[in-house]
């Protein structure tokens, strides 16, 4: 079914001659271009004896009677071959001419294009358009399907997978770009889990994600790794090649409570304030109440952590406590646990309250890359999943905006709330 289909959209029905009339123009166009490109190695145009001082060595080319022999020819040309090209404008054949550069010694060699490279068989344009259709959500297979009515068959898996790993330089450069003029005053740090295949098995991997903000309010990725899990060890690595790239000590780290990564960064940088965020603090709440308690536990902790002001959200948290530990004592005892890293926020300006409470800002793009990988299910390998995650945001698939209360970023920091007065 999915052939015919094919073949249906790729018939003389789906054709017309307003199509066929501009490939051939642009078929001429990149021959001219071609003929001019090898005019100008020459330094002299066609059918010229002689090489033509006046002749500009940019590629552009005076007309042929202007030719003069003043200087010996820089070679000779040899006649075409054909070549197939696919760009934007769909895939055709080109005729591209030939020539024998003879050097400053005497001996010969073929001229070679720098418009049209050796073995270049499709443009960059192209190749964008191909890794932008896969990372929209599409499998390499289902790439070359899509594509094909407007290419003529001439995208396959292999090709998508092939300029997949092109991408893979830009990949290394981003790992290894130097961080010494970012200057974060909050980091936002998560992790997740994705399966990928590791010696022919499906094996579930952490990606962990660390996120910043810029003091103009503007979130960055700063960092995402492909570690077997979330421990210590690896939020350390990961850390550490930051600081080794530059990374300066931000005022703030967002946390989802993870004790590894609370471990590394205390390790780290031992006075750099945390917040846990709320939001997986209130499913460890309901997780520790019976059920048919969980709406009571969000309702009292949603007033606790939404409350207008910082003396309200003091109040409240004490009348959760009192209130819990009398109805059921795990759910104030896991309240407890988190400290006063879970009201870190009640210490910044009020505008900024939402965007600090929690990590949704990295939450938001896991969402996006389990979206887009449910094409495939289990990734190739770790490194692929971190470069795929990394990708949807460098081709722009995903946006980051500043966040919420950005304006007041600058502003000092307030002392926490005696809960004893």
């Amino acid at each position: 079914m999915t052939t015919d289909t094919a073949n249906v959209l790729v018939g003389e029905g789906w054709r017309d001659g307003l199509e066929a009339g501009v490939r051939k123009r642009i078929r001429g166009f990149i021959e001219e271009l071609l003929d001019e490109e090898l005019t100008a190695a020459l330094g002299r145009a066609r059918y010229a004896r002689g090489r033509d001082e006046r002749l500009p060595l940019d590629g552009s080319v005076t007309s042929e009677s202007d030719a003069c022999e003043v200087l010996p020819a820089a070679g000779h040309r040899n006649g075409h071959r054909d070549r197939q090209l696919m760009g934007t404008f769909g895939a055709m054949t080109v005729s591209v001419p030939r020539a024998r550069m003879v050097a400053a010694d005497g001996k010969t060699s073929e001229w070679h294009s720098q418009t049209l490279p050796a073995y270049r068989r499709r443009t960059k344009e192209i190749d964008a358009v191909i890794a932008g259709s896969y990372l929209a959500g599409t499998n390499t297979r289902r790439v070359g399907r899509a594509l094909a009515a407007l290419f003529r068959g001439s995208v396959s898996k292999d090709t998508v997978s092939r300029v997949w790993r092109k991408i893979k330089g830009d990949w290394e450069a981003w790992n290894a770009r130097d961080l010494s003029s970012a200057e974060m005053v909050r980091l936002i740090l998560d992790g997740t889990v994705v399966r990928v295949r590791i010696d022919r098995k499906a094996t579930s991997i952490s990606l962990l994600v660390v996120l910043g903000v810029r003091a103009d309010g503007q979130k960055v990725l700063l960092a995402v790794r492909n570690m077997g899990g979330e421990s210590e060890a690896a939020w350390r690595a990961v850390l550490d090649d930051l600081v080794k790239r530059g990374l300066k000590q931000p005022e703030l780290a967002i946390v989802d409570g993870a004790p590894g990564l609370e471990k590394a960064l205390s390790s780290l940088w031992s006075d750099l304030l945390v917040q846990r965020c709320t939001v997986h603090k209130l499913r460890n709440l309901i997780a520790h109440a019976p059920k048919r308690l969980a709406e009571e536990v969000a309702s009292d902790f949603s007033d606790m952590v939404y409350a207008a002001s910082a003396k309200e959200v003091a109040a409240r948290r004490k009348s959760f406590i009192r209130k819990w530990r009398l109805k059921c004592r795990a759910v104030a005892d896991s309240l407890e646990e988190a400290g006063e890293q879970l009201f870190t926020f009640t210490r910044l300006p009020p505008s900024q309250w939402k965007s600090a409470r929690t990590t949704n800002a990295i939450e938001r793009l896991h969402e996006e890359f389990k979206r887009r990988i449910k094409t495939q299910t289990v990734l190739p390998a770790g490194e692929t999943a971190a470069m795929l995650f990394w990708a949807l945001l460098a081709a722009g698939q995903i946006r980051l905006r500043k966040v919420d209360g950005w304006r007041t970023l600058g502003r000092e920091l307030a002392q926490p709330l005696d809960l004893a007065a």
